[in-house]
């Protein structure tokens, strides 16, 4: 079986998002525009969990069992959902920091 494109595209579109926000959060941060770093790093979350709600399903339909063919789109999409975690919690971190400094 394969994943559904739709999901998968869905998947990578909000992965995506989520990355694009954070690492804007981390710009206002730099400008001391605390409240839209804010807003920034809340949307970023809200991408990232409906991205997470897709990656969810596709495990499930999975089962753990290979039910699902592993193509390269697929592995882009995860890699872009991993890649925005890691981008969010270092935005966290840094929108932190400059708040530290700059305030």
């Amino acid at each position: 079986m394969f994943a559904d494109e739709n999901s998968v595209m869905e998947l990578l579109v909000h992965a995506g998002q989520a990355r694009s926000d954070a690492m804007a959060a981390i710009a206002a941060s730099r400008r001391k525009n605390w409240a839209e770093a804010e807003q920034l790093m809340a949307s970023s979350d809200s991408a990232s969990r409906e991205a997470h709600k897709i990656q969810t399903m596709l495990i499930s339909q999975d089962e753990g069992s290979g039910k699902i063919t592993i193509n390269l789109i697929l592995v882009h999409a995860q890699d872009h959902l991993m890649t925005a975690m890691l981008c969010q919690d270092l935005a966290k971190e840094l929108v932190l920091l400059h708040k530290q400094i700059l305030a």
